[in-house]
């Protein structure tokens, strides 16, 4: 392996793209500051207030999470980890969480799992147009979405690179180039998710790293998985109802003890472990 090309070409990677965050950040939050206009996600009948009838009271309050209802009925959109692949009990988050929050004192069940092995955002987003799945997601008072794994690591090639070569080159410049597209693509899911249902809470999924415990792959996967989530973050902060469930701390140094053995789905610890913190989000 050329070593020392890799790491040169890495570092000079990694600087770019840490440049171009600081310098987009800060123009972000300059207009944001100065001329604020993000709209929230979230559709109803709330008024809208302009800046000169807003009391500095106003300014600083957040919208509430509206309370979670005692009788939840689950509706599920995604990939092969909203499916619970890789779960020898055959549960995965879903029926985990569904039930913890039975044994919680709620009622929920799972009205449909819609997940399908190997889908991406590009696969999802017409989906939302099929009438069948618009009625499922409109009956939910919970949706459930795990999306974006397949965008950067199978579009990336990362996974056949992971499971077939022993001299492995990543470039970070191949595993970003999926996320601005894939990134825009998930707010358009959610944008339309929440059009169809403008009251039900919408959870979705973070990111891990499955592939940290690789040392050529550490570094430009963690790179590309935070920028993820943190454009999802972006995104879920203008919905009061959304919560994104952060799975990246979870598994960064437990890898052996929470992937099964393909190396890229959680196993059952796993997998309840991401329940913990679906639940935890919800409450």
């Amino acid at each position: 392996m050329k070593s020392s090309a890799w790491i040169w070409r890495i570092t000079a990677s990694v600087s770019v793209i840490v440049t171009i965050v600081l310098i987009f950040g800060f123009v972000y939050a300059f207009n944001d500051i100065n001329n604020p206009q993000g709209q929230p996600l979230v559709s109803g009948d709330k008024a809208d207030i302009s800046a000169g009838e807003t009391s500095p009271e106003q300014h600083e309050s957040v919208p509430s999470q509206p309370v979670l209802p005692n009788q939840l009925q689950v509706t599920v959109l995604g990939d092969s980890l909203a499916k619970g692949t890789g779960d020898s009990a055959g549960g995965g988050f879903v029926r985990r969480s569904v039930e913890q929050l039975n044994e919680d004192g709620r009622s929920a069940g799972v009205l449909a799992n819609l997940a399908i092995n190997g889908l991406t955002t590009e696969g999802l987003l017409p989906k939302l147009d099929d009438q069948g799945i618009q009625y499922a997601l409109k009956q939910a008072n919970v949706i459930m979405l795990s999306i974006g794994g397949n965008d950067l690591f199978q579009g990336s090639g990362l996974l056949e690179e992971a499971s077939s070569s022993d001299n492995l080159e990543p470039d970070p410049a191949k595993l970003m180039s999926a996320l601005p597209q894939a990134s825009e693509r998930l707010q358009t899911i959610l944008e339309k998710i929440r059009a169809i249902n403008p009251d039900a809470r919408i959870v979705y999924i973070g990111l891990y790293h499955p592939f940290a415990d690789i040392e050529d792959l550490l570094i430009p996967g963690n790179i590309v998985v935070t920028a993820w989530n943190h454009a999802v973050m972006e995104i879920v902060n203008r919905d009061s109802n959304m919560t994104l469930v952060p799975t990246f701390d979870l598994f960064q140094h437990k890898l052996g003890e929470y992937l099964s053995s393909d190396h890229f789905h959680p196993n059952g610890a796993g997998y309840q472990a991401i329940a913990d913190r679906v639940v935890q989000g919800m409450l």
